[in-house]
């Protein structure tokens, strides 16, 4: 997600619009909204130089910049505003170094540079249909823009049988087969927490993907990184965003360094809390940065991010007797090693593999 796909957007949006440019825009009301198609239309051009200055300047609060239009502004004359805003937030997105975060409310309080290109590519073709079905014009993006929305956007939705119509479905605008109509719907930014020299990002369905396939998901990964249980765990991710259940806090976070914005790592998840509101962690690193404290940083804030959630009361690892560094590592975050009993009943209620260690930490 970049720069193409917001100047793609753009375009597709300005291809549309331009057919009505001599229609009464302000008489008529964007489909589904209260909002008139002029002032839909408008509020593009708003959200685009929002993200772009929120991003640009590293806000970390909303950033007071708003834009308005000359008196006697025509249709053709906001295409252009529309144009300029969405020029500047790519070029936004293209110069922001990787890792670089700013405010945005959702989900998780800020967005990285492919965030807010992809709510940029969202707010163009979501409200360009808006303004397009209250006109009475045809409209259909480019279906890589829709799913790319998705992916990036969206992890907690099912894909459907086509990225368009089940980005419409997602938010409200459209009916999918075999699904109940959307009428409360929000977006999900990645998930990243700090851990002390080491930052935990949440990986998207659209990384986990490219990581599966043998990528670097978007990451700078050290030396010959990432080690097979992260790509492994990403598959695991991608399954479960295939079946419609994955959530986004409880997926695969990647290790990136904070001195040199390299990832070192994964740690994650094996899926949402149980009914006795158990969560299971795992985790690995490249070989090189092995013994240097940074999975027991990540562990630790991990674990007490997850602890400290009204869904969570324990979290659990299990770990190959063999495997002393990583008994070591859980210890270090304040895990202890259950009872045999506890371990039995893992192993007989849970099919936890015979012979593994089991590690728990509760609030």
């Amino acid at each position: 997600m970049s720069g193409d796909q917001v100047e793609a957007a753009v375009a597709s949006c300005a291809a549309t619009l331009r057919t009505a440019l001599d229609r009464d825009w302000d008489a008529v009301r964007a489909a589904g909204l209260e909002w008139s198609c002029r002032t839909t239309a408008f509020h593009i051009a708003e959200d685009f130089a929002a993200y772009a200055s929120r991003l640009a300047g590293r806000a970390q609060d909303r950033l007071p910049l708003r834009i308005t239009l000359p008196e006697g502004t025509d249709n053709a004359g906001l295409l252009q505003v529309i144009e300029a805003t969405g020029a500047l937030l790519a070029a936004a997105v293209r110069t922001t170094p990787p890792g670089v975060r700013a405010f945005h409310p959702v989900h998780f309080g800020s967005a990285d540079r492919e965030g807010f290109a992809a709510m940029g590519v969202a707010e163009a073709l979501l409200h360009t249909h808006d303004i397009a079905r209250g006109l009475g014009l045809p409209y259909e993006p480019p279906a890589e823009l829709a799913e790319s929305v998705l992916t990036w956007l969206f992890p907690h939705v099912q894909p459907g049988p086509a990225p368009w119509p089940t980005l419409l479905w997602a938010t409200g605008r459209g009916e999918l087969p075999g699904r109940a109509p959307v009428t409360d719907w929000t977006w999900y930014n990645n998930l990243v927490l700090p851990a002390g020299r080491v930052t935990l990002t949440g990986i998207r369905p659209a990384a986990a993907r490219d990581l599966t396939l043998g990528g670097d998901g978007g990451f700078d990964w050290l030396d010959d990184g990432p080690y097979e249980g992260t790509r492994e765990a990403c598959s695991h991710l991608l399954k479960a965003y295939e079946a419609g259940v994955h959530r986004p806090e409880f997926g695969v976070f990647a290790l990136v360094r904070c001195e040199d914005g390299r990832a070192v790592g994964g740690m994650g998840f094996h899926g949402a809390p149980d009914d006795e509101r158990r969560v299971e962690i795992g985790y690995d690193l490249v070989e090189s940065a092995r013994g240097h404290g940074y999975a027991t940083e990540a562990l630790r804030a991990l674990t007490e991010w997850a602890l400290a959630r009204d869904d969570v009361d324990t979290v659990i690892a299990t770990i190959e007797p063999a495997n002393l560094p990583s008994q070591r590592v859980v210890s270090r975050a304040g895990f202890t090693r259950a009872t045999v009993e506890e371990e039995r009943t893992a192993h007989d209620e849970d099919a936890t593999e015979t012979g593994l260690r089991l590690y728990v930490r509760r609030a």
